[in-house]
């Protein structure tokens, strides 16, 4: 049985925030795409280009882009004032429409928004620890 995952971009500072914000928060299992050869499974059920944003995986379904940071929040507040905001957006025909344009505005500017919110990625741990 596969845990519900979160897989990211573990070489961006603003994504990293994120995935350890989920971290403390749920029970997702976060994956870096730099952990995904040692996850042959887990890669197999993300598309082609997975790297074009980030994705959670459950059993049943990955969700991708702006569908995957909506279900992580779902999962923060299951049952809370996020979720049923997003249970009442999901009743307009334009949501994910919109959705997804905001993820796409928020990812293509991560380096602005890191300077906000950001933490040093795993991937340039590694990197710099084989220095």
């Amino acid at each position: 049985m596969l845990e519900p995952t979160l897989v990211y971009d573990d070489d961006c500072g603003f994504c990293t925030w994120w995935a350890d914000y989920f971290d403390e928060r749920t029970d997702l299992r976060i994956v870096g795409f730099s952990d995904l050869p040692d996850h042959p499974d887990l890669r197999k059920r993300l598309p082609e280009y997975y790297e074009e944003c980030s994705h959670l995986v459950t059993e049943t379904r990955v969700y991708s882009c702006g569908a995957s940071i909506e279900e992580a929040l779902r999962r923060y507040d299951s049952g809370g004032p996020v979720d049923e905001t997003l249970g009442f957006l999901r009743n307009f025909e334009d949501y994910a429409r919109i959705r997804e344009w905001g993820y796409r505005q928020v990812a293509d500017n991560r380096d602005k928004w890191g300077q906000l919110l950001s933490k040093t990625p795993p991937a340039r741990q590694q990197s710099d620890d084989e220095r």
